[in-house]
């Protein structure tokens, strides 16, 4: 394994993991439109347990005029935001990889 991944892990690990669940709560709210909240569905189950401590987090974060069917949509947007502040305090504390070599 080369430094550009072994060399970043702490960042890697960080990133991907916010992307996935970001990635997760779209595809639940997308598919609540389909599915009832109490399904068996596997695919749905594993959405849900993936990305239950988000929307959890989101319904507390928000006002209580959000219903609960667009608090996976909220998390979303959160998710995103919060991995945009860590990969630039990544960056700027140097921590992340650099496509160009340092001068």
């Amino acid at each position: 394994m080369n430094d550009f991944v072994a060399g970043h892990l702490p960042f890697w690990i960080v990133n991907y993991t916010l992307a996935l669940v970001a990635w997760a709560c779209l595809g639940r709210f997308m598919m609540s439109a389909f599915i009832a909240p109490d399904s068996p569905n596997y695919i749905w189950r594993g959405f849900r347990l993936l990305t239950d401590w988000a929307v959890a987090t989101a319904r507390v974060l928000v006002p209580s005029f959000v219903t609960p069917m667009f608090l996976p949509l909220v998390a979303f947007c959160w998710l995103f935001a919060i991995r945009w502040v860590v990969g630039l305090s990544f960056i700027g504390a140097g921590l992340a990889p650099r496509i160009t070599p340092p001068a």
